[in-house]
């Protein structure tokens, strides 16, 4: 049981810290586990004076893994891991884990005021995965935050003014004739998600769970997952119905002659929702069977964009053929920058000299 010793709660159940001044004016501190001799009487067993190999001695008397020194970022990494991370977003979860796997091989034995702005910077230097080097970096920043919080350093965050990677957004663009290759070749389920994707500008995972539920009131209401951002998308414009209601209105139509009864929008012949996995078997089977086409006629260059293509490029495609106010609003962003840097992938319309 915790002592209710004010100065030893921050201890492990069981450890007692014992404290004294000497004549000298400096403080004598050591530590011991609060245990029982052979005859059952409560015993005093000397843990030594060093907090960081008393916790290693209480394990082995508890008989437990020895607890990581709290000066070292492994102890950080393990508590950040086991407190912070599982209030993520899943994906979010997913991401850190493997970052912080990779952190571990550089920084586990490392004591947390050791890092220095330098050596944040060489880790930046050696690791071959350049963008990855970014995430992890930012991911580090973060714990250091916690950790200043935590009260495990009173140092400046080293993250803080190292310059990242150069990073150069994705510019694919499918145009007409790779949509039309790879969407003649889709199964049906795969053809209305790129259809909604398109029409809704929307990333795949929000694709996916788009239901029937969601209408209401002439709208496509829509809870983005990662931003948490809500969009009302309209099903009708000045009194006309636009594309996105036409498509709805066809795809339930067919729902319903072939018996399928549940809300999700996105599902296979049976009625079964798409997962993730789902839609990128279906892509990858379409994608090749428009590339092995197109490498067949002859066309190599139109083989090798089709194979370039990914269904996240439909989110950017949407982005690109429409106005940039227009896009921005429908994608969520909070600014049109962000529209119009990494999800604008066309040029400018001009006009030829002549």
């Amino acid at each position: 049981m915790r002592q209710k010793n004010v100065e030893n709660r921050d201890l492990p159940p069981r450890m007692i810290r014992r404290s004294r001044q000497r004549k000298s004016g400096e403080t004598w501190t050591s530590y011991y586990y609060n245990g029982r001799d052979s005859d059952g009487n409560r015993k005093e067993i000397p843990l030594g004076n060093d907090l960081d190999q008393a916790k290693v001695e209480w394990a082995r008397l508890e008989r437990k893994a020895p607890v990581k020194p709290s000066h070292l970022l492994g102890y950080l990494f393990d508590r950040y891991e086991k407190e912070i991370i599982p209030g993520k977003k899943p994906r979010t979860q997913s991401d850190n884990l493997k970052e912080l796997k990779q952190l571990r091989k550089s920084f586990e034995k490392a004591p947390i005021d050791s890092i220095t702005p330098q050596v944040v910077a060489q880790y930046r230097d050696a690791r071959t995965a350049k963008i990855r080097a970014n995430r992890e970096i930012a991911l580090l920043s973060h714990m250091f935050t916690i950790a200043r919080e935590w009260g495990l350093t009173a140092n400046a965050n080293p993250c803080f003014g190292v310059r990242r990677n150069k990073e150069t957004p994705r510019d694919f663009y499918a145009g007409e004739t790779v949509w039309n290759a790879v969407y003649a070749q889709a199964a049906q389920e795969l053809k209305d998600a790129m259809d909604l994707a398109y029409l809704t500008g929307q990333r795949p995972a929000d694709v996916l769970k788009t239901s029937a539920t969601d209408l209401n009131k002439g709208f496509l209401m829509v809870g983005q997952g990662k931003t948490e951002k809500r969009l009302r998308i309209r099903l009708e414009d000045a009194g006309v119905q636009t594309g996105l209601s036409i498509f709805i209105d066809d795809l339930q139509e067919r729902r319903a002659r072939n018996g399928i009864k549940t809300s999700t929008l996105i599902t296979n012949t049976s009625g079964l929702r798409m997962s993730q996995q789902m839609l990128r078997n279906r892509w990858d089977e379409a994608r090749e069977k428009a590339a092995v086409k197109a490498g067949a006629d002859g066309d190599t260059a139109l083989a090798i964009s089709i194979r370039q293509f990914q269904f996240k490029d439909i989110r950017p495609k949407a982005a690109s053929e429409i106005e940039l106010t227009h896009a921005s609003r429908l994608l969520g962003h909070t600014t049109e920058e962000m529209t119009r840097k990494v999800y604008r992938r066309v040029g400018e319309i001009v006009k030829p000299t002549k």
